[in-house]
């Protein structure tokens, strides 16, 4: 074992890089990245890192592997491992990239046995654990996300669920934090997860300033139901639709009835809810349901708004109807769901 081992509040935040064939390229070089910039910025002073209350230095990045040497990513880009599994201390930041596949059902999660039998090892004993896609697989593969909240790659999911059912899986968050352990959607949200442990770390106003400066969203508009709800519904092949779509993600608190939709698309009410179902797979109503639950979840989340303020921004018009629909299709109360999953402002 190397003697790496830092305090969380002092030194460099050592971030390391569960390393195995074949694995996205970017669900390592894109985290890096956010890490490699937010030095760039607490060097400068521009995020003013002071006023965050985070760690005090900046991140050390390893890529660690079971042996040393190249490692050859799904994109053929080759990248370079220099210390073992074996060699590691405790760790701050451990993360867990993936390796998606192709096949005849669609998508597939690679779990790397190798990987799985270190985080039994080294994962409860590191600070954080972040998986980053279908690296929630190998993660909750060694058991670090029994009893815990996780997300990963939409098409993905079900089968999440199916092989781990002691892991709360949700397909829908671009990222979820959980205690200690953090998940995130897709490939490209691995980036979403760098800013969000930034923030953890530094305080918001590094991460705005890091976000700023790599053109990337702090929060991705529209909130997180925007990317998550359309997704678990067939995309189409009408544009209308796909712009209405959109439309309702950004007006939640309008009427959305279908009488009031199928004015909006011109079209009968009895054409419109059926033209609808066959290009989402949905009613109407439901989807619409189902985007202001989203809402309301990530205001829990995310803020300290009130129960009466979320109803009315996520158009549920009364309190009373924003608890049905979270006792319905969570079995839970909006006050339990934020006392369960609330993550810092």
């Amino acid at each position: 074992m190397n003697s790496r081992s830092h305090s969380p509040l002092s030194g460099p935040h050592e971030v390391v890089f569960a390393m195995f064939p074949g694995i996205d390229a970017l669900d390592v070089t894109g985290p890096a990245e956010v890490f490699a910039m937010t030095n760039l910025v607490l060097e400068a002073g521009t995020g003013h890192p002071g006023h965050g209350g985070g760690r005090g230095g900046g991140y050390e990045v390893h890529l660690a592997g079971e042996r040393r040497g190249p490692v050859e990513t799904s994109a053929g880009v080759r990248l370079h491992v220099e210390e073992l599994f074996s060699e590691q201390g405790t760790i701050d930041t451990l993360v867990v990239p993936g390796r998606i596949r192709i096949g005849a059902d669609g998508p597939e999660p690679h779990v790397d046995p190798a990987v799985v039998a270190w985080l039994r090892e080294a994962g409860p004993a590191a600070g954080r654990v972040a998986s980053v896609c279908v690296g929630a697989q190998v993660t909750a593969a060694a058991g670090l996300l029994d009893g815990h909240r996780a997300t990963t790659h939409w098409a993905t999911a079900e089968r999440f669920a199916a092989d781990h059912p002691a892991v709360e899986v949700d397909p829908d968050p671009i990222f979820v934090r959980s205690g200690r352990m953090w998940t995130s959607a897709g490939i490209t949200s691995s980036m979403d997860l760098a800013l969000a442990l930034v923030a953890e770390d530094h305080g918001a106003e590094v991460a705005l300033e890091v976000a700023r400066i790599m053109v990337m969203y702090l929060q991705r508009p529209g909130g997180q139901s925007q990317f998550s709800v359309p997704l678990a519904h067939s995309a189409g092949s009408r544009d209308d639709l796909r712009e209405l779509r959109r439309w309702i993600g950004e007006h939640l608190d309008a009427d959305l009835s279908v009488p009031a939709l199928a004015v909006r698309m011109s079209m009968s009410e009895r054409h419109f809810a059926r033209v609808f179902r066959a290009e989402t797979g949905s009613t109407p109503g439901a989807y619409v349901e189902r985007m202001r639950l989203e809402a309301a979840r990530r205001l829990l989340e995310r803020t300290s708004r009130l129960a009466p303020d979320i109803a009315r921004a996520c158009g549920f018009g009364s309190v009373e109807s924003l608890h049905r629909v979270f006792r319905d299709r969570l079995d839970t109360s909006p006050g339990e769901y934020r006392s369960r999953f609330r993550t810092a402002a």
